[in-house]
C-alpha cells in the first residue's frame, strides 16, 4: 500500500462526472470526487441505496464530499434498479464497479489497493454480499474488457441503515401495513426465493463459506424501516463467523439521518473516516 490517510485532513476536491456502463435502459453514471493534493489516496466506492428501486449516484453526496475532503478518492456510481431488471444485477453493477474503479483509480491519483466499500440501505446490502462473496460467479458476471485480473475483493465494507436480512424487512414493511415498501421487495427480488438466497443474515445462519473483511455497521436508534435488533443480530452472526463487525447505533436518529445537516451526521462522518484509517493502519502494519 502506498496511500496514506489523515482523517482530520481537509483538502480541497475536484467533482466531475462520467459514463459508468451503458445498459439496455439507459447510461449509468459515475461521480467523481477527487481531493486535490500530492497523494496517491485511498479508493474508496459509494453504493447509493433507494430499496433497490429508486435513487441513484446522488443519495449520498453529503457523506461522499465529507470522504473526499478528509483525503479518498469518493467515487459513487449509479446501479441499475429492480424495475430494470431483478437481483443480483445491482450486485453485478457494484462487482464491476469495483473492478472499474480499479483500473481507474491510478489515473485519478488513486491506491486500488486499499479499495473499500461504502452502502446505505440497499447499498449496505449489496456491499455485504459484494463482501462476503467476492468470487460468486454470477456477481461476476460482467466482464472489465481488458482487465481480467482484476478482482472485486475489497478491503473494508462500511454502511448506514443496510438491510442486512431483507426477509425480515419484508416481513417489518407487512406488519406495519406498507405494502409500498413489501411490494419493492417483490420487484427487486423476483423471483421471490432470492430474497433468503440473496440475505446476508441467511448467508451468515446458513454457514455458508464467506470471505469477512472488516465491516461497520451504523444504524438509527428510531428506525421502523430496518429495525435496530436487526442489525445487532447481524453484528453477533458476523462476529460468531469470525469477522468483525463494529455496530453504532445512533439514538434518536430514523433511517435517513445522514441526508439532514446535524451533529448526528457529523457523527456519523467521522465515524466512517475514523474506522478506514484503522483499517488503512492495520494494512500498513500488515505490510500489504
Amino acid at each position: 500500500m502506498t496511500a496514506r490517510y489523515d482523517p482530520n485532513a481537509d483538502y480541497e476536491i475536484k467533482i466531475w462526472e462520467e459514463d459508468f456502463r451503458q445498459v439496455p435502459t439507459r447510461m449509468l453514471l459515475a461521480r467523481i470526487y477527487q481531493p486535490i493534493g500530492d497523494g496517491p489516496f485511498p479508493v474508496l466506492l459509494d453504493l447509493h441505496g433507494g430499496a433497490w428501486t429508486f435513487k441513484d449516484r446522488m443519495a449520498n453526496v453529503a457523506m461522499a464530499e465529507a470522504m473526499a475532503r478528509s483525503g479518498l478518492l469518493t467515487v459513487s456510481v449509479d446501479l441499475r434498479l429492480g424495475g430494470e431488471a431483478p437481483y443480483p444485477a445491482s450486485v453485478q453493477d457494484a462487482s464491476y464497479g469495483i473492478r472499474w474503479l480499479k483500473m481507474k483509480a491510478p489515473g485519478w491519483n488513486g491506491d486500488p489497493s486499499t479499495m473499500g466499500l461504502l452502502g446505505s440501505s440497499s447499498g449496505g446490502h449489496v456491499a455485504m454480499l459484494l463482501g462476503m462473496r467476492p468470487q460468486d460467479p454470477r456477481y461476476n458476471a460482467l466482464p472489465l474488457e481488458g482487465h481480467p485480473e482484476i478482482d472485486a475483493r475489497i478491503r473494508y465494507v462500511a454502511t448506514r441503515s443496510p438491510i442486512s436480512d431483507p426477509l425480515a424487512r419484508y416481513n417489518n414493511a407487512l406488519a406495519k401495513g406498507r405494502q409500498d415498501m413489501a411490494d419493492r421487495h417483490h420487484v427487486y427480488f423476483n423471483p421471490f426465493s432470492d430474497i433468503e438466497e440473496g440475505n446476508p443474515q441467511l448467508i451468515l445462519e446458513r454457514g455458508e463459506p464467506v470471505e469477512l473483511p472488516p465491516m461497520l455497521v451504523m444504524q438509527g436508534g428510531l428506525d421502523d424501516n430496518v429495525l435496530p435488533a436487526f442489525r445487532e443480530k447481524f453484528g453477533e452472526a458476523y462476529r460468531a463467523a469470525g469477522g468483525d463487525c463494529e455496530v453504532a447505533v445512533f439514538e434518536g436518529c430514523g433511517h435517513l439521518w445522514v441526508l439532514e445537516p446535524g451533529p448526528d451526521t457529523d457523527r456519523a462522518h467521522e465515524m466512517v473516516k475514523a474506522f478506514i484509517a484503522r483499517q488503512l493502519r492495520a494494512l500498513t502494519l500488515r505490510g500489504e
